[in-house]
């Protein structure tokens, strides 16, 4: 289901009641900017949705330098 920000304000009850039977994902100006779901949702399920994102030889060093480069200020 998608919603306006502004239906999600004025009714904020019936969409937090409605989310534990659907994701619930959240506008503004057109574009998505929430994502309202149950927290019960298979974890299991949404790691394996994960397999091969990450290359095989991926090292935990070696992706935390990656991400922190992308942040670094460049003077």
């Amino acid at each position: 289901m998608q919603i306006t920000a502004t239906e999600f304000k004025n009714n904020i009850g019936k969409y937090l009641i409605l989310a534990s039977k659907e994701d619930i994902y959240i506008t503004k100006n057109g574009k998505a900017i929430a994502k309202l779901t149950n927290t019960k949702h298979d974890k299991v399920k949404m790691a394996k949705s994960l397999f091969g994102i990450l290359p095989v030889d991926a090292s935990l060093k070696q992706s935390r330098k990656e991400r922190l480069s992308r942040h670094e200020r460049v003077n």
